[in-house]
């Protein structure tokens, strides 16, 4: 097979193999056995063999996470990346790896994760108590109480006060979470619920009861970009990394010029520039939920519907973001129902891939009003308290 020489023309780049490990309740398994199971299934899925991956790129794990990464799998890579930015980094990570195959720097490369994030905090290994206050700027906000839960909860105070957003509009997005996570078996939680049930839970911080914030899973994932020459080697259906935009707003909450309005309009932006599409064209969009809240704005920010008009775009009542709804968001249900361990911004783009490559049963698969499969998705990931977004178009055939 001949490969590209950097310098010398851009290569179309594909999705070419998806997986996620087990996921959920996985208590006796380590965050590096979670990664090489997903990995695993990736190269399985793909058709590939291990020895055609010459890139990687992890993060999760500390300074040390592609090192660490590469040896337990037993790669030697040419090119890694491990992006700091948050649950965004997969979405960011992606666009790095996407420009480096393209350019011929790598061949394929695979991106992959494993967390056990709840079996940490029910052995006692770490808590929920997430405030990033001990070091740096954060320092002089901390003694405010600026958990991170704290921060998304005042970012949604700030846009009901501006728009008129409810609270039952907010409690919209986590019911149709539940409704697409009722459809997959690979949910963590599938019991459907209603808006006053979600009003009706524990206060965790004002306006967020518990319901409206992200579960606590183990879990793993992994994806596999590959140079266009590839795809004749797979066993799936090629999916195209179209665009990619990346932005990194602020860490202080004191240095976020507008509340109401998250990175992802910008890197939002630069993705359907850099694909030549309109979100309207868009037929789902994955988008990083540990909040209800960050759904919505994140729905504004990407072009879905005009600034302040995300309450009204989510309400239950409509179904909008329902697997069979006008513009289906997190169609395996997201953070807030199917599995979030702690970083879950490469999930995103594995469901975008099953949902565009049509891998999915009927109910849990994403149709265009024709009945065909869709063709174009988006994948956005947010990092921090809206600090960083990272935002993948992708698009079918």
């Amino acid at each position: 097979m001949t490969h590209a020489t950097p310098g010398r023309g851009r290569r179309k780049v594909a999705v070419v193999g998806v997986s996620l490990s087990d996921c959920g309740r996985v208590d006796e398994a380590t965050p590096y056995a979670l990664h090489a199971q997903a990995a695993r299934r990736a190269l399985a899925d793909s058709g590939l063999d291990r020895s055609v991956v010459d890139g990687l790129a992890s993060a999760g794990l500390g300074t040390l996470a592609p090192a660490e990464v590469a040896e337990y799998l037993g790669l030697r890579p040419t090119w890694v990346d491990s992006t700091s930015v948050g649950g965004s980094a997969w979405e960011v990570m992606a666009a790095h790896a996407a420009d480096a195959v393209a350019a011929g720097h790598a061949n394929a490369v695979l991106l992959v994760y494993g967390s056990t994030a709840r079996a940490d905090i029910r052995a006692g290994r770490r808590t929920g108590d997430l405030s990033f206050g001990t070091r740096g700027p954060l320092q002089f906000e901390a003694p405010y109480g600026h958990t991170l839960i704290a921060k998304y909860a005042m970012a949604a105070r700030r846009h009901m006060h501006a728009y008129g957003t409810t609270l039952e509009q907010l409690a919209s997005v986590a019911v149709q979470a539940r409704a697409n996570a009722a459809r997959n078996p690979e949910a963590m939680f599938r019991t459907p619920v209603t808006v006053d049930e979600v009003l009706s839970g524990p206060m965790i911080a004002d306006p967020f009861t518990k319901l409206h914030c992200c579960i606590r899973s183990d879990g793993g994932a992994a994806v596999l970009l590959a140079a266009e020459e590839y795809v004749r080697d797979c066993r799936t259906a090629p999916v195209w990394v179209l665009g990619t935009g990346e932005h990194v707003s602020h860490t202080s909450m004191s240095e976020w010029a507008d509340f109401t309005v998250s990175p992802a309009a910008v890197s939002g932006r630069l993705a359907f520039e850099r694909a030549g599409v309109r979100p309207a064209e868009i037929d789902f969009a994955e988008i990083y939920d540990a909040f209800t809240y960050m759904t919505l704005v994140t729905l504004e920010d990407l072009g879905f519907c005009a600034k302040g008009e995300g309450g009204a775009f989510v309400d239950a009542a409509k179904g909008r973001l329902l697997v069979g709804g006008e513009l289906p968001v997190n169609t395996d249900g997201g953070g807030l129902s199917a599995q979030h361990p702690g970083m879950r911004g490469l999930f995103l783009l594995v469901e975008a891939v099953r949902q565009l490559r049509g891998d999915l049963p009927d109910g849990r698969q994403v149709r265009r009003p024709d009945g065909s499969l869709p063709e174009l998705a988006v994948a956005s990931g947010t990092g921090g308290w809206f600090c960083s977004s990272g935002t993948v178009v992708l698009g079918r055939g």
